[in-house]
């Protein structure tokens, strides 16, 4: 790794970073904007109406559930097929003004009594799907009161590795949404029940996100922690982003990479194929809880693959990139390309605009990295100290393509 003696001069304010918070109104911009469902509340939903289905012999329109607030609410109802064995009603997500790949998904669920095992036959068991991946069902039944079964149906992930807080082998739906579902199918029976979960379409769905790599095999995870999806709200990217380094320590791996989107991502793939994909993470701006989750596991080393308008942030000190909260410092740019003895146009550029990217490209025009590969070793040296100096840290800048790399420090 580089230091401080490797040419950069006393233009670094030494040992201080911080990590400015996003605004409200960036973080949750909640003004004018719908809010939307949970993958949890949905199939909270879903598993009430089939209940209801499965006693009265045919599904509501439209069913209640409460949130884990208190809040009532309320969902139409996807009718399934209902007969004297099960019923099957599903609940389309709808994630308001800030849609993913699993709006408009179809959360559904099937269920069944569950009947002492001697008088159900193995063909009358409900069945998870064919996978090389087969579900184990989980009990999610308060203590005391008769079993709700979960089965992972169609669609619907399984639990692969540790880290997640899950059990392997178990369907990948998350801790409120298994609470959320016993509540609202209990608030009508205390019979013992099997529901099986499944999102037509899922598997596809999960191709989108980053479950196989977290090791969510087979399909979308069921999430949620307030039921409520909040337009543009940084919390569930900010969560996934400490979820995974949680999975990679959890596995026992020692080095990953941060990336920032999916050009930087492609790149470090090309740069460590031999890494194991859940030690790659898109961080986006969130370089600062990443490498303090990173520093309270065992891990030793971190590589950071950034473009120079984040890693010209990060030299200055600041750990939260979000152009809302932090500005380049041009100050910094300019001294630097002074100590590097950089030409008049670059030293020029560094304050021509408030990007770092003009300068970026006044460097390469000139044939002169030097400064840049100078910011490299002034970031590297800040996440070092962000982390506590428990992280051994390099930090790549590649082109705006994702192409090359074009520094290293």
């Amino acid at each position: 790794m580089t230091t401080l003696s490797d040419g950069v001069g006393p233009t670094r304010r030494r040992g201080r970073t911080y990590e400015p918070a996003l605004s409200e109104d960036v973080s949750s911009r909640r003004r004018g904007l719908r809010t939307g469902w949970t993958t949890g509340t949905c199939t909270a939903a879903a598993a009430k109406a089939a209940v209801i289905g499965l006693l009265n012999g045919e599904l509501p329109p439209r069913v209640q559930i409460k949130l884990p607030s208190g809040t009532a609410v309320e969902f139409p109802v996807v009718p399934g097929p209902v007969n004297e064995a099960t019923a099957t009603a599903g609940v389309v997500k709808d994630a308001g003004d800030d849609p993913d790949c699993t709006n408009g998904a179809v959360l559904t669920v099937e269920a069944r009594w569950e009947e002492p095992p001697e008088q159900v036959s193995a063909q009358a068991r409900p069945l998870a799907r064919s996978s090389p991946h087969e579900a184990h069902p989980v009990e999610i039944h308060p203590a005391g009161e008769a079993r709700v079964t979960l089965i992972a149906g169609q669609g619907v992930g399984v639990v692969t590795k540790a880290g997640l807080g899950l059990e392997i082998g178990s369907p990948a739906i998350t801790a409120v949404p298994r609470r959320m579902i016993a509540e609202a199918v209990r608030e009508l029976t205390n019979s013992a029940l099997w529901l099986t979960v499944s999102v037509p379409g899922g598997l596809e769905m999960a191709s989108k996100t980053t479950n196989a790599r977290l090791g969510i095999i087979g399909g979308i995870s069921i999430l949620g922690t307030t039921g409520i999806v909040r337009p543009f709200s940084t919390a569930a990217y900010r969560a996934s982003v400490v979820q995974q380094v949680d999975v990679a320590a959890a596995q026992g791996e020692k080095e990953m990479v941060f990336a920032t989107g999916s050009r930087t991502e492609a790149m470090a793939g090309r740069l460590w194929p031999h890494l194991d994909p859940v030690c790659v993470v898109e961080v986006g701006d969130f370089t600062g809880i990443a490498l303090r989750r990173a520093a309270s596991h065992s891990l030793e080393g971190v590589h950071l693959v950034y473009m120079a308008g984040k890693i010209a942030k990060l030299a200055a000190g600041v750990m939260m990139t979000h152009f809302h909260r932090s500005g380049v410092d041009t100050g910094l740019l300019a001294s630097i390309a002074r100590e590097a003895g950089a030409p008049p146009a670059v030293i020029m550029a560094a304050g021509e605009t408030a990007t770092a990217r003009h300068f970026y490209e006044s460097c390469l025009a000139n044939g002169f990295t030097e400064p840049l590969r100078r910011l490299c070793v002034l970031a590297a040296q800040s996440c070092r100290s962000h982390s506590g100096n428990k992280l051994d840290i390099d930090v790549y800048m590649v082109d705006y393509e994702g192409s090359a790399v074009v520094a290293h420090g």
